[in-house]
């Protein structure tokens, strides 16, 4: 997998939008929030992720390709190695899990405003 099929997934998501944070960062958000960060100028192909504390520590020891993200809290956002043997699915599968877990913390008004716009 590489970075452009992490963004073509990102924006078939509802309510995505998309930024540079800085020039080197790509990044991916709902309702205003990040669920998805790409350092653009890393040295292997990185996404990171939020996902649920246990589910996140889980992965990390079941697949070297799964480690806690650099520059963000360690405990909630997870670096995944995308060129590094993961199955697709199960990037796109944490993909939509980390998109789901920020979707399910934004005010209700914010939700219903993007389920509409779906």
């Amino acid at each position: 997998m590489n970075i452009e099929e992490v963004r073509d997934y990102c924006l078939s998501l509802p309510g995505v939008t998309e930024e540079l944070f800085t020039p080197e960062w790509l990044c991916f958000r709902i309702g205003g929030k990040w669920f998805l960060c790409s350092w653009l100028e890393a040295p292997e192909a990185t996404v990171a992720v939020k996902l649920p504390p246990a589910q996140g520590q889980e992965l990390r020891e079941q697949y070297r390709a799964i480690r806690p993200a650099y520059h963000f809290n360690k405990v909630h956002w997870n670096d995944l190695y995308i060129e590094s043997g993961l199955d697709d699915n199960l990037i796109f599968t944490l993909i939509k899990t980390s998109y789901e877990l920020v979707f399910s913390k934004l005010p209700k008004a914010v939700k219903a405003t993007i389920v509409a716009q779906s």
